[in-house]
């Protein structure tokens, strides 16, 4: 008995899961050496640093994140998800002040190292479909959280949502400048900002406008080391 001829479509079944898995294992390596390099050098970081560090070619980076939107959210989805569960987390804390406080102390801390998450709250990613509609909720939301503060009469009413990526900048350069140094630095700073913040606290200049701000944020790069 002769055995069958294997054909052209029979010899093209077997690679094909490991094509497959080719594939998830590069977009893994990618995913992860964004989240490294972004949080060394920011969000504006060389896409060919992203692909030599993933071991991978730029077309095969591009391939399968075609945009630096996609790429971000990949890397950063998981942090942004963090973040969202923060802002939750100091929404249901009876003491408004409280969870403002705690609040501003967790992400603060979470700035130290990490270059790519203080750019991520200061950003827009219009690419990024769900990435960018929960980075657009949770920010909803920490403006709910300034209004309870200032409702519950704890939070000065001229405290401006602006005010925050204001506090985030200020951080993310002093961590900059202090790091493995002087780390008692982030939390003065921070102490003495929340002390300002309070409702106990001298009047504030005007803040700058929408228009103002939109546009330092849009060309805001932290202070690099």
């Amino acid at each position: 008995m002769h055995a069958e001829p294997v054909t052209a479509r029979d010899s093209s079944v077997a690679p094909t899961p490991a094509l497959r898995a080719d594939a998830r294992r590069n977009r893994e390596r990618i995913v992860e050496a964004a989240r490294v390099v972004f949080a060394e050098q920011g969000l504006g970081a060389s896409m060919n640093e992203v692909a030599r560090r993933a071991g991978v070619g730029l077309a095969t980076l591009l391939r399968r994140f075609p945009s630096r939107d996609l790429l971000v959210a990949a890397a950063l989805g998981d942090r942004m998800g963090e973040f969202a569960a923060l802002v939750e987390r100091a929404l249901d804390d009876p003491d408004p002040w409280n969870g403002f406080c705690w609040l501003v102390h967790r992400i603060c801390a979470m700035q130290a190292g990490d270059r790519g998450f203080t750019e991520v709250l200061t950003q827009a990613f219009p690419g990024a479909g769900e990435f960018e509609e929960l980075r657009e909720q949770s920010y909803r939301r920490t403006v709910e959280l300034f209004d309870r503060a200032k409702d519950a009469g704890v939070l000065r009413l001229d405290f401006s949502p602006h005010d925050f990526p204001m506090l985030l900048m200020a951080n993310a350069g002093v961590v900059t400048a202090t790091a493995g140094l002087a780390p008692t630095t982030s939390p003065r700073l921070i102490a003495y900002l929340l002390q300002a913040f309070s409702t106990a606290s001298a009047p504030l200049p005007e803040p700058p406008t929408f228009e103002e701000m939109t546009e330092v944020l849009n060309r805001y790069e932290p202070p690099r080391p």
